[in-house]
């Protein structure tokens, strides 16, 4: 019998939300992580996905401390964080849509000893 699975079992013990639904190029994005997961982690990953682009957003801050962080993933080790079950980030990008709006796909996974133990996925829009 393997670890609780959160996918497996039908549990959330990670959640993504944000304070925008959609956002315009060159705007800041603030996204808010929650963890209720009472096992072990080691790090919590977040990953950007602008669809059918290779542009991507870039993480300026991490719990108010300022960051230059230029690529699609962003992984923060458990140990490194005052508070590991609420993080607050904050995401740019330059990308401009093609045409009115391109989706982009969020997704945090919390990782113990390279497994992922469970994750959430969120879609937000950029605007032009």
């Amino acid at each position: 019998m393997g670890k609780l699975n959160s996918v497996d079992k039908g549990l959330n013990f990670i959640h993504l939300s944000f304070e925008d639904k959609e956002i315009q190029t060159g705007k800041e994005l603030t996204g808010i992580i929650s963890i209720t997961y009472q096992g072990r982690f080691d790090s919590i990953s977040i990953n950007s996905l602008i669809e059918n682009s290779s542009d991507i957003f870039s993480y300026i801050e991490v719990n108010g401390k300022k960051v230059n962080h230029p690529y699609a993933r962003l992984s923060l080790m458990k140990k490194e964080l005052l508070d590991p079950n609420n993080i607050k980030f904050k995401v740019i990008t330059r990308h401009i849509p093609t045409n009115d709006i391109s989706v982009v796909k969020f997704r945090v996974t919390l990782i113990q000893e390279h497994k992922e133990i469970a994750s959430d996925v969120k879609f937000i829009q950029i605007k032009k």
